[in-house]
């Protein structure tokens, strides 16, 4: 399917891509943006959907049976508050929806958007759905240079996410990490959404972007007190979507905690390790595909590496364990090669926080998710395995339940287990004087 094409013609005909606006759901709102940004590097007019308020979770959840989980309550509603819109026009609109395989219900938002949009009379709507069964490469001829461009759009909307969890607990005037934030990712989009740029020009000008983002943030006054880390995993549009968690980082900031969180790009590296794991049972090894696949991930990593070298000073001690340390640790627990998806990489992923020096984790997930029920039934054997650290599972089912008591007697534990834990912390420059018990102090 080339991009100008139609991808769902059974359900939408008329106005190929290129004549369409395309929006994209907020799974994270600097990733998204980078998406978007992407999409519109290819003349595709993009947009990442409104914020999720009540109407969204109204709407979708009208138009649900109620079993489903609370992303494709919210993405259904997000749509569909968008369609609703005055002006909105079937045939000039489309929705940005990947799949995938595996017990996850992931794989049936799209078809099931689909028959509600046809319910609606809204079928020329076109749904863009490509899958994760071939790593999301099936979307035509210019998906190479798209899917790069998406992907340093990421890896940078990562680092700046990861700044900002970094420098907020500490910022002497509230607001002040928020608003360097929402600007670094808009000079990002700035950057990505040009057109017939050359790939290592928009690299160089990605780095350029990044460091002046990170120059920004060192000079917000900051105060660093002895805060535990939470490493915080799940579920990946739950965990990354304040809307859907109740905005449950900045709970454990307000509470003292500082948060570490999964990435974006985490999930792309396991898609591309489970497409050449696919290609390796059909005996295709030894293959174009397979060659293809390992190019590709080689060109990612290589970039990953290469924009968050930017950060090096800024982010030490919170670096990123590669996809194979995560599923070794995941190993005794949840084999990868029996169980696939989130539950393996939360389960890796809370080990690696043990070895990284946090205080706790916090795996989040929606109510009912196969992912989060997997891992609370194992959680109690690594925190047992980890010196007792505190892990705690929550739920989410868009009902607004008061997170209040339970972060605090999380917190009470975290700080219990910060006291007592074998496994110190590595701190960046300039944040080390309270880990050596100097106490707090300023630094700008």
């Amino acid at each position: 399917m080339e991009v100008g094409a139609t991808a769902d013609a059974g359900a939408a005909r008329g106005r190929p891509l290129l004549e369409r606006k395309l929006w994209i759901p907020q799974m994270s709102w600097g990733g998204a943006m980078a998406f978007a940004a992407a999409f519109r590097s290819l003349a595709i007019d993009a947009e990442i959907c409104p914020d999720g308020d009540a109407e969204t979770l109204e709407l979708g959840s009208s138009h649900t049976s109620g079993e489903e989980c609370l992303p494709a309550r919210v993405t259904l509603g997000a749509f569909l508050k968008i369609a609703r819109t005055p002006g909105f026009v079937p045939g000039e609109a489309a929705f940005f929806m990947p799949t995938a395989d595996g017990p996850c219900r992931f794989g049936q938002y799209a078809p099931y958007i689909r028959k509600v949009l046809r319910d609606f009379g809204l079928g020329d709507v076109l749904v863009f759905s490509p899958s994760s069964r071939d790593g999301y490469r099936d979307i035509g001829a210019q998906a190479h240079a798209l899917m790069r461009n998406a992907f340093r759009g990421l890896v940078c909307a990562d680092l700046l996410r990861k700044m900002l969890h970094r420098v907020r607990p500490y910022e002497v005037h509230r607001g002040d990490a928020d608003e360097v934030h929402a600007q670094a990712i808009r000079a990002v989009a700035g950057v990505l959404e040009r057109r017939g740029v050359p790939r290592p020009r928009r690299l160089r000008q990605l780095e350029e972007a990044l460091r002046a983002a990170r120059d920004e943030f060192r000079r917000l006054s900051v105060r660093y007190t002895a805060r535990p880390l939470i490493g915080v995993v799940g579920e990946i549009a739950c965990r990354l979507t304040p809307f859907m968690n109740d905005d449950v980082i900045r709970n454990i900031e307000e509470r003292g905690g500082e948060c570490a969180l999964a990435h974006n790009v985490e999930w792309v590296s396991y898609t591309n390790s489970e497409h050449q794991n696919r290609l390796r049972q059909q005996g295709r090894a030894f293959s174009k595909p397979m060659l293809a696949a390992k190019v590709a991930s080689w060109i990612q990593h290589r970039d990953e590496h290469r924009l968050s070298r930017v950060f090096a000073s800024e982010l030490r001690g919170y670096e990123e364990p590669s996809l194979r340390t995560i599923l070794r640790y995941a190993e005794p627990y949840l084999p990868p090669a029996g169980s696939l998806g989130e539950m393996t990489l939360s389960v890796g992923k809370s080990v690696f926080h043990y070895h990284q020096g946090c205080a706790g984790v916090v795996d989040i997930a929606p109510f009912g998710c196969m992912n989060g029920i997997v891992t609370e039934a194992v959680y109690p054997r690594v925190s047992a395995d980890c010196g007792d650290m505190p892990i705690r599972n929550l739920f989410f089912d868009g009902t607004g339940t008061s997170l209040g008591h339970t972060l605090d007697v999380f917190m009470e534990l975290a700080r219990s287990y910060q006291a007592r834990k074998k496994v110190e912390r590595a701190y960046p420059a300039g944040h080390r004087e309270h880990a050596e018990g100097w106490g707090p102090r300023d630094a700008v």
